[in-house]
């Protein structure tokens, strides 16, 4: 009886001390198989964000208005084709002002631009999870106020992936 105890508890400090077996071997090969994988995947994904973040657009606006007009949309179809290889792309949508009107009137256009934009995208097919929306007012602007073709160039919004 001594010596069966002997051996069982020689073989259970075998087993806690991990005395390999070919369930382990087996099971260290498939762990590392799946971590490899994991880590191709990771890279296709980074590699996809890198690709899908050199797509942009840039969309003006009349002057008091969030209404997309037919050049604006053309460009944000553009953008849409262009996206539908990246499912998982994060889309920033960014809206701007010039520096006529007041900053709380500013802010609250450029707001609704950047909504205005982010709608047409998700009846474009973009899944509204997918965007995120800021206004900015006159903060960042795109050229000098001080002449009409810079306050043009500051009425936009600014679509880019993040």
């Amino acid at each position: 009886m001594r010596a069966i105890t002997g051996v069982v508890l020689g073989v259970g400090v075998l087993i806690l001390q991990g005395c390999p077996s070919a369930y382990q071997g087996a099971y260290n090969k498939e762990t590392q198989r799946l971590e490899a994988e994991q880590r191709a995947a990771q890279a296709r994904a980074a590699a996809a964000h890198s690709e899908a973040r050199r797509y942009a657009s840039v969309v003006y606006f009349a002057v008091g208005s969030a209404v997309i007009g037919d050049d604006g949309q053309r460009d944000l179809r553009w953008f849409v084709e262009k996206m539908q290889p990246y499912p998982e792309a994060v889309i920033l949508v960014q809206g701007f002002t010039d520096s006529t009107g007041n900053e709380p009137e500013n802010r609250s256009l450029s707001e609704d631009r950047a909504r205005a934009v982010a709608g047409f995208l998700g009846r474009q097919g973009i899944n509204a999870s997918r965007i995120v929306t800021q206004g900015y007012g006159t903060e960042s602007p795109a050229a000098a106020n001080v002449t009409a073709q810079g306050r043009t160039r500051n009425r936009r919004v600014e679509v880019t992936v993040r």
